[in-house]
């Protein structure tokens, strides 16, 4: 009996504590956060983002309210504005950082033509295939603070892509926050 039941409950994957920062790229390469945000009550969505250099410093950050869409789109559409800022802005070595698994597998495979969302993961393959160097990578929420606030900051403004200053109180504490190297411990699957 306990032998059947090993075969049909497996044990959990084991996990590891890490401790999560936000990690500053290298010199001459700029790094966009970027998040989405659903309120689940109302179904109104947001998504923000920053640009950040070597040294922590922000570059531009931004924020949009989104109105009613899925986490999915929302977590794409703060990804591929911020990615249009940093080519207007003239970055040319772009390090790309979501919490969003299934946002990264989305830009990184062959969108179906059916997919609902194949639009818009079109417009971030064809951004990532002009004239730069572009990385896109998960990160973990923990090391995706300033994004997290910037998306949720949306849900109190107007529809619409907004910049939000590098002066803002809470954005410099986030800033701030990671520029230091602080972390959070967070409990991760073992790969394997």
């Amino acid at each position: 009996m306990d032998k059947d039941r090993a075969l049909h409950h497996p044990s959990p994957p084991a996990r590891t504590e890490e401790l999560i920062s936000w990690k500053p790229p290298p010199p001459e390469w700029v790094t966009l956060n970027s998040d989405g945000s659903v309120h689940h009550g109302t179904g109104s969505a947001a998504a923000g983002g920053l640009l950040r250099d070597h040294s922590g410093r922000c570059i531009a950050a931004y924020t949009i309210s989104l109105g009613i869409c899925s986490i999915t789109r929302a977590e794409l559409r703060g990804a591929v504005e911020g990615l249009q800022l940093a080519w207007d802005l003239g970055y040319r070595r772009v390090r790309v950082e979501l919490d969003s698994r299934c946002g990264i597998h989305l830009i990184s495979s062959n969108a179906n033509p059916d997919h609902h969302h194949v639009s818009i993961i079109d417009r971030l393959q064809a951004l990532a295939r002009c004239d730069w160097e572009v990385v896109f990578s998960h990160v973990y929420r923990e090391g995706n603070k300033c994004a997290d606030f910037l998306a949720n900051y949306g849900h109190s403004m107007p529809l619409g892509f907004h910049f939000v200053p590098a002066s803002d109180p809470m954005l410099m504490y986030w800033t701030l926050y990671d520029s230091q190297g602080l972390s959070e411990s967070r409990l991760v699957m073992n790969e394997g």
